[in-house]
């Protein structure tokens, strides 16, 4: 309870904030000074001592060694709302504005952080710089928030005399200019209630102070035309015009006279002199025969701090009747009466830039100032004031000179009560605590520090002082009290005190609604935080008869002794004795206890020893001083403590292990029979082997060891009787631990740890939901891993189980078999919820077995006068609570199966691995099963099939292998399509065993359509998440086509194209139309939002998806509708409904639609991977077609029909033409050089014939086939690859005039072996051929085909063909038989 500084906020980019503000200090000095390495003192004995010369601080401090840049906020007017709401930074003409906002900080903690609301130059006069700022909160005048914050008002005042006010967001709201000097200082006064009837009311108001004037602005007045020019501001940005009128504002302006100069100000307000000063002073003007007025006049106080006087006093009459002051007064009073409200002028709309100059070229009239004089000061020549600071209550001022002094001035008599010296440039603020009654508390004595409890709450002030020069902020208490706080923070901040608090409160409305309002707040630029202190009251008594102030004295030497490393506890101890009997308040004492408990240093002994001596102590005084609570806090511990030594005594005590039970004694136990027990022991094998190799666990020794400490955080004694305290999971285990954990080894007795506890103060209604709920089940699943390695573990928690439900209040006698107990629904619900699927499974059977065993006995003890004599060995006592306990056991196996499956992984993974493929997967529960909806089960496996990268047959085949030897025969046989890469192939006959358990578990649920279909929408959901792993949509596109029913595998693809492809497919269709070819890959990031590669492969699959949505289109007419089934142990699942279901309820396709989008997506695709450029995908469809694209595929759009527009035609032929071309060309490079690499990232290039494709796009783009083929048979020819063309050529139709196009391509390359070197003595056999063939072999260019270096033979075979296909009365025939005769006589 001592003096803190509190961070309350941070800054979210003050860096941002000073580049802007303060441009020049960027490129300062990277390097900050070293601070110096002397201790600060802080005793305050040496304060005093100091003496001038001492305290003059050398200037090497800002050396050039320093880092300027951490000096800019002290160059800047700040000003922070009382309200928090907004802070604003000013230097020169810009300003910035920062508002609050709640977010987490880099430590994970929400925090609230400031960030930059607005920022700009506020000037509108050219030179004129910001001189003053206040931020003032305005109050809400709505019903629902009287009294609440509204908005806040920046008041800025100028260098050029000007003073505006502006919103939030930087919107100027009216301008004044009152005095044509600069503005100084703003200051504003706002309402509060008076502490005391004869108090004054004070007015709020808005002080304006300038170089040789005071100007005030009445509060009510201020408030209404704020309001009304923020309406009216509001009103006139909707309807659209500028011009608006503000309304009038009442001031009043003061010429402050006989004073050289004037820095700063502080209004005191309306003072009244009372009856005595009254008098004095109509006696000393009047004489004996003066008249007194019944009502004493009313003056408005200012103290204004400069030099010549170094603090100034005046007075200004309030109304037009004349106050009785002495002489000095009187030549002032005569001009009072002029001093009149008056309506402001001069305003300053809301014009645009270039209907402002006009404006500000004529500048307002000024109002004259009537003159006030000063009326008294403090004289000190050589003095001059710095700042001066208004205490809350308004009767105190501290004042700050050039001579590093902070003095303390008592307003209201104008005398200096104290001063502080050694505080050079320093900044000054109030504090004003409030007492909380509910601290006075009396020890009933007649030596009691305090009276009467009762009463108002006392005030205290203290005064906060920031020397910037040391970096110490200190806080005092006034008027003479001592420093009761300091902190080191720096020498770069600064120190805000606004002294209001919201403006437009009256005695009504400031008694509804209390606002959190600061008072004070420390700025600090390194660090980026805003602090603020906390003085608590107590601390304003610190004298020497202060019992509280010794207490807490008390109280810090006892924790500073708690904190001492010493290897003597005894000492301790005794220290610790000594000062908690020292301590006289009751409340003081049980802080003193609690510390020394919570201690972890103190030993158990000590901690019983000194709560005991307390409690004697306490005993041995009369009834009437004993604190009651006290005493009753001290026992309730006291239990604890003694508690806490019992169960670690019964810990420590070793007992004799019993034989572990074997396999049939546990099978007896708990009843089962041994097939079905040995099914158990296999899948908690199964568990454990996959469970270790997925996770590794750290144990601790000393794991059921609890300190004392967490143990009394752990447990509260109230009214006889131990409660535990609502704590988190991890906390229940600890306490658990230290309870049960050794029962559950069988190291310690069950019944012996019972009676502790019951002895100890637990109920045994406590005692059961502590054993059961809260301490043991949590126990129990969390220490799966040792219950595993531990069988006899089992039989201990049967005995516990079986121990406790002989208690009265676990069963009770009424209780009928066919209701549900909740003893046992409560140790299902913890089942339920366990993600410890072994350890939860283990509990359920025994939880099982001991619920038989009571049946069987409440069966027998309620019917065993009727069936006296009959055999019933054969029966079985049935209950609800057995269905019950038999349902949970399936739901656990299941998920127990699940659980193992889920666990189980390749050894393997060479090839990279995604980061999503790395996300751990979340351990289940029967809860979040039966929460996940009737997919959720699939959707699980989906997750970890798409984790391991497994390709889509390994789950058809562990689906439909029923042996062993056909399920390792087709490892062998798939192992290269079972995974992403050959060598993970480590550990598939494992996995593939756990897949068909969990096929023969859940048969409905993981039925192979149902799988594929979870499996497809996690890749594809998967791949939009990273775009750029194309392999996703891959694998995605694979999953579908693997399902079987045409129905599922429809809706399927139409809810992917509709949610995840089609947009993109849309943008990156128009980028491809607009660069007219296949984009580069900074386009394909911008608008589509993956690399160039990924585009293509994304295209590919649109293609396929469209191909696949098509087929099962067709295949659905043939087959029904699936019927949906759930298995019987998860029936009442609840929650999403699966994928599969929203699938079935798609609406059908229209065909045709679909048909012409995969058009589009196969023109895309073939432009992005043959890189063909000069084509606008678009320009191949007429308006009709590119209306349709990207519609709702269900839905019928008007789409092209009959014949096409021939410049269409023409575009489309060109590009089909481009295609072939294209291919052929890859398909020759790619056999000179083959990219591995591309044939992974494309798996559809594997059967991907181009020239094919070309073929069919030219059917639906109303193109001949056959014009296609021929070109693809020339392009082979034309790249020299024969016998491809060969191939080819048997598709064609038109033979002949493919023959003739050959005919040409052969006399090329004839022409290229003749005329180019090619043939030794080319030129002379070239003269020996017919003159019509030597002329046309001439005329040929050989640079139209791709591949000259053909053999001659190669061509001899091209010309027969040629021949064999050209008829006999053909135009060319007979240059076709010179061609084959004159190559036949070229020597090979």
């Amino acid at each position: 309870m001592s003096c803190a500084l509190v961070p309350f906020a941070h800054f979210q980019d003050l860096e941002l904030a000073r580049d802007f503000l303060s441009p020049h200090r960027r490129q300062g000095s990277a390097a900050a000074g070293k601070e110096s390495g002397k201790s600060t003192s802080w005793e305050d004995g040496g304060w005093g001592a100091w003496d001038e010369a001492e305290l003059q601080e050398p200037e090497e401090e800002e050396s050039n060694s320093k880092n300027q840049r951490n000096y800019w906020l002290q160059d800047c007017v700040l000003s922070l709302s009382p309200t928090n709401d907004l802070m604003v930074i000013a230097n020169e003409q810009k300003a910035v504005f920062l508002v609050p906002k709640w977010k987490h900080s880099d430590k994970g903690k929400e925090e609230m952080q400031y960030a930059v609301g607005w920022s700009g130059s506020l000037n509108v006069e050219e030179g004129e710089c910001v001189s003053s700022v206040l931020c003032i909160p305005l109050a809400s005048q709505k019903r629902s928030s009287t009294g609440r914050p509204d908005w806040t008002c920046i008041v800025v005042g100028f260098t050029s005399g000007y003073v505006r006010f502006y919103t939030e967001s930087g919107v100027l709201l009216l301008a004044q200019l009152l005095n044509e000097d600069p503005v100084l200082q703003l200051k504003c006064r706002t309402y509060e209630i008076p502490r005391h009837p004869g108090v004054t009311e004070q007015n709020e108001e808005l002080s304006i102070l300038y170089p040789a004037a005071i100007v005030t602005i009445d509060g009510f007045s201020l408030f209404q035309s704020l309001r009304a020019c923020r309406n009216q501001v509001a009103r006139a940005a909707a309807s659209g015009h500028e011009n608006v009128q503000p309304p009038p504002l009442a001031y009043k302006k003061w010429g402050l006279q006989d004073v050289d100069t004037i820095v700063d100000h502080a209004s005191i307000g309306i003072m009244t002199l009372c009856p005595f000063d009254q008098m004095k002073t109509a006696s000393n003007i009047g004489g004996y025969n003066a008249a007194i007025k019944n009502s004493p006049p009313a003056m408005s106080q200012y103290v204004t701090v400069g030099a010549n006087p170094f603090t100034g006093f005046f007075f200004a009459l309030e109304g037009s009747s004349q106050p009785l002051l002495s002489h000095v007064a009187l030549a002032v009073a005569s001009k009072l009466t002029s001093a009149l409200f008056n309506a402001a002028s001069g305003w300053l709309g809301w014009k645009s830039k270039h209907e402002e100059e006009p404006v500000q070229k004529q500048k307002p009239k000024v109002e004259p100032a009537t003159p006030l004089a000063v009326r008294f000061g403090l004289p000190d020549s050589r003095r001059h004031g710095e700042r001066i600071c208004l205490s809350p209550c308004n009767t105190l001022a501290a004042v700050t000179d050039e001579f590093g002094r902070v003095i303390l001035l008592d307003v209201t008599r104008g005398l200096a009560v104290r001063m502080w010296k050694g505080y050079r440039d320093a900044e000054v603020g109030w504090i004003q605590t409030v007492e909380d009654l509910q601290e006075r508390e009396t020890e009933k004595m007649d030596s009691s520090p305090f009276g009467n409890a009762q009463g108002p709450s006392r005030v205290a002030q203290f005064l906060v002082i920031y020397a910037p020069r040391r970096g110490i902020l200190e806080v005092w208490s006034t008027q003479q009290g001592p420093r009761v706080g300091a902190f080191n923070v720096g020498k770069y901040c600064r120190l805000l005190y606004p002294g209001y608090k919201i403006m437009g409160l009256n005695n009504v409305t400031s008694q509804g609604w209390q606002p959190q309002t600061y008072q004070i707040c420390l700025v600090d630029p390194v660090s980026g935080s805003v602090k603020t202190v906390h003085v608590p009251f107590h601390l304003s008594l610190s004298d020497k008869k202060s019992e509280r102030a010794k207490d807490m004295h008390l109280v810090k030497k006892l924790n500073a002794l708690l904190k001492t490393k010493t290897s003597d506890p005894e000492l301790i101890e005794a220290e610790a004795k000594e000062l908690i009997l020292d301590i006289k308040y009751p409340a003081t004492k049980k802080q003193a206890l609690e510390s020394i408990l919570t201690s972890e240093r103190m030993p158990l002994s000590s901690l019983t020893n000194i709560t005991q001596t307390l409690m004697d102590n306490l005993k041995k005084q009369e009834l009437e001083c004993v604190d009651e609570g006290l005493l009753q806090f001290c026992a309730n511990k006291l239990k604890l403590l003694h508690l806490y030594e019992l169960v670690s005594k019964l810990n420590s005590q070793s007992m004799q292990k019993e034989t572990s039970p074997s396999d049939n004694d546990l099978a007896k136990l708990l009843r089962l029979e041994e097939k079905d027990f040995h099914r158990l022991e296999t899948l908690l094998e199964n568990y454990k082997k996959e469970n270790t190799q997925s996770t590794t666990q750290l144990t601790d020794e000393k794991d059921d060891m609890l300190s004392v400490k967490i143990f009394l955080e752990y447990l509260e004694y109230e009214k006889d009787v131990i409660t535990i305290k609502d704590m988190e999971d991890g906390e229940y285990v600890a306490l658990g631990n230290f309870f049960f954990w050794k029962c559950l080894c069988g190291e310690s007795s069950t019944e012996e740890i019972c009676h502790a506890l019951e002895s100890a103060g637990f109920s045994p209604q406590t005692l059961l939901s502590l054993f059961l709920q809260s301490l043991l089940l949590n126990l129990w699943l969390s220490k799966e891993k040792d219950i595993l390695d531990k069988p006899d573990s089992v039989s201990c928690l049967h005995t516990m189980l079986s121990l406790l439900s002989k208690m009265k209040v676990a069963i009770d006698e009424s209780w009928d078999t066919q209701s549900v107990s909740p003893w046992w629904q409560q140790m299902r619900s913890a089942c339920v919820q366990s993600e410890s699927s072994a350890a939860a499974l283990l509990s359920a059977h025994v939880g099982h077995a001991v619920t038989a065993q009571v049946i069987d006995s409440v069966t027998e003890r309620k019917f065993s006068q009727i069936i006296v004599g009959s055999d019933t060995e054969s029966w079985e006592a049935l209950s609800l609570d057995t269905e019950y306990w038999k349902l949970l056991l399936k739901q656990l196996e299941d998920c127990l199966i699940l659980q193992t499956l889920l666990h189980s992984k390749v050894t393997k993974r060479t090839k990279r691995v995604s980061s999503l493929q790395t996300e751990p997967l979340g351990r289940l529960s029967v809860k979040k099963l039966l929460e996940a909806g009737k997919g959720g089960i699939a959707d699980t496996v989906a997750k970890w099939v798409f984790r391991q990268g497994f390709s889509p047959i390994i789950l058809n085949v562990a689906q439909y292998k029923n042996t062993t030897d056909s399920t390792e025969e087709s490892v062998e046989m798939h192992n290269n399509l079972f995974l992403e890469e050959p060598e993970a192939a480590t550990g598939l006959e494992r996995i593939l065993e756990l897949l068909q358990v969990a096929y023969q578990q859940f048969p409905c649920s993981l039925e192979v359509d149902v799988l594929h279909a979870h499996c497809s929408w996690e890749c594809i959901v998967q791949w939009n998440k990273d775009p750029e792993e194309a392999c996703f949509l891959n694998r995605s596109i694979d999953h579908l086509r693997c399902i079987i029913n045409a129905h599922i595998q429809h809706g399927i693809a139409l809810m992917m194209w509709n949610t995840f492809i089609v947009k993109r497919l849309s943008s990156a269709t128009y980028l491809m139309d607009k660069v007219g070819k296949a984009p580069k890959d900074r386009l394909c990031r911008r608008d589509v939002g993956m690399s160039d590669t990924a585009m293509t492969a994304f295209l590919g699959c649109c293609s396929e998806l469209l191909q696949t949505l098509l087929e099962a289109d067709v295949s659905s007419d043939e087959m029904p509708a699936p019927v949906l089934d759930t298995e019987d142990a998860w029936v009442s699942v609840e929650g999403p409904v699966s994928i599969v279901e929203l699938a079935l309820e798609q609406k059908r396709i229209h065909y045709p639609l679909v048909e012409h989008q995969f058009v589009l997506c196969t023109v895309l695709y073939a432009i992005m991977r043959l890189s063909l450029k000069g084509v606008k995908p678009l320009s191949l469809f007429d308006s009709k077609g590119r209306n349709a694209f990207f519609k709702d595929l269900t839905s019928i759009q008007l789409l092209p029909s009959g014949d096409m527009d021939p410049n269409v035609l023409s575009i489309r032929q060109q590009f089909l033409l481009k295609v072939v071309s294209a291919a052929v060309q890859t398909l020759c490079s790619s056999q000179k050089d083959r990219e591995v690499s591309e044939e992974d990232y494309f798996p559809f290039e594997k059967g991907k014939n181009w020239p094919t494709l070309a073929a069919d796009l030219a059917q639906y783009l109303q193109i001949s086939e056959d014009l296609v083929r021929r070109h693809y048979v020339c392009e082979l020819y034309s790249y020299g690859m024969d016998h491809l063309g060969e191939e080819a050529f048997l598709q064609v139709a038109d033979k002949e005039v493919l023959a003739s196009q050959l005919l040409m391509l052969a006399g090329q390359r004839l022409a290229f072996a003749l005329l180019h070197g090619q043939i030794k003595d080319g030129m002379e056999l070239l003269s020996r051929l017919p003159p019509t063939l030597s002329t046309w072999l001439k005329a040929m260019d050989p640079q139209e085909i791709q591949n000259v270096e053909v053999p001659v033979a190669t061509t001899a075979r091209l010309v027969s063909k040629v021949i064999e296909h050209l008829p006999e009365n053909h135009g060319q025939y007979s240059l076709a038989l010179n061609l084959i005769e004159a190559v036949e006589a070229i020597p090979a």
